[in-house]
């Protein structure tokens, strides 16, 4: 059964100058359950990144509450949150190894600093580095690295003090697609094997679409939408989750006729839907966008087509759709 780990209550973070102040986030509440693989997406300065570093508080809140496993963190002690941290581990998309050491030391680094005795701690980075599939690396410096086996070593060090949370702020953002796609498979074995709840911070959908399990888009420094990914991808609620999950809606300039947005779950993408739907209408369809993703192994699809504005016509298509038990609706033509 599954439990909340992480929770944060009416979350505010605003820094100020002498002259101006920003509001970074505004009443943020989220609850993120033990083993999730929760994805905070939102364009750069929506406030994900200073909302993650408040998960830990790197970032003191400004009002608000954040809670580990029931434990609110504003009102720790410098030394029961520094406790705390070694169970809220952190990557970042720079990687921040230490140069002068190579793969073994860094990831020792951590060990040593709670005085994990050397041969116990070198046995552990071991390990780890294999984990990470790194095991023939040991002993090679940052600068002999590539960017993914950068941020392995970096995931392998976050992992030294066993964390139960890995916060992942734009983990992926500096490496390209298919190292991408190693990295985040690297995460869900990790969360799998593990048991580590992943916490991951991005700009990118097809980072959420790929491993996943629940989502929050943030906006202008509010959460505007959070669910299941397949529940946030099949009908997008807010003006942002849209933008990211239905781009072809608010970039469509095609005029006349209707346009209706169809969404196909795992099973009914495999029927002839628009086929059955021009000869059992006799509706003239045109087909102006068409994808395919794979979400937490369902395929999921979505379709932007446009139909002749004739409201009999209409009548028939909704009738057939929702027979079909094809979710479906209108598309304003943004």
């Amino acid at each position: 059964m599954s439990c909340e780990i992480i929770k944060t209550e009416r979350l505010s973070k605003v820094f100020r100058t002498k002259r101006e102040k920003t509001v970074a986030l505004s009443d943020v509440n989220l609850s993120i359950e033990k083993g999730d693989i929760f994805g905070i997406i939102g364009l750069s300065g929506a406030g994900k990144s200073t909302l993650v570093r408040c998960m830990n508080l790197l970032e003191k809140p400004t009002e608000g509450k954040v809670y580990f496993k029931g434990k609110d963190l504003t009102l720790l002690t410098k030394s029961e949150l520094s406790a705390v941290r070694k169970k809220i581990a952190m990557i970042f998309q720079g990687f921040n190894l230490l140069e002068q050491r190579n793969a073994l030391k860094n990831v020792c680094f951590p060990m040593e600093l709670i005085k994990i005795k050397r041969k116990a701690a070198v046995e552990k980075a071991e390990k780890l580095l294999q984990l990470v599939g790194l095991g023939d690396k040991l002993k090679s410096y940052p600068s002999q690295l590539s960017g993914g086996q950068k941020q392995r070593v970096a995931i392998a060090r976050a992992l030294a003090t066993d964390p139960e949370v890995l916060l992942c702020d734009e983990a992926t953002s500096a490496l390209d697609p298919s190292t991408t796609d190693s990295i985040l498979a690297l995460l869900k074995n990790i969360n799998e094997k593990l048991g580590v709840t992943v916490i991951i911070i991005t700009h990118e959908m097809r980072v959420i679409e790929s491993i996943c399990n629940k989502v929050a888009v943030i906006d202008n420094s509010k959460i505007v939408e959070c669910g299941p990914v397949d529940d946030v991808f099949a009908d997008p609620q807010s003006d942002m989750g849209k933008k990211f999950i239905c781009p072809a809606e608010r970039n469509s300039n095609f005029s006349g006729g209707s346009k209706l947005r169809l969404i196909f779950n795992g099973e009914s993408y495999k029927e002839p839907v628009i086929s059955s739907l021009v000869i059992d209408c006799g509706a003239a369809v045109n087909i102006l966008f068409a994808e395919t993703k794979t979400l937490d192994g369902k395929v999921f699809g979505q379709m932007i087509i446009q139909i002749p504005n004739d409201e009999r016509l209409k009548a028939r298509v909704y009738k057939f759709l929702e027979n079909k038990k094809v979710n479906y609706r209108e598309v304003d033509g943004e």
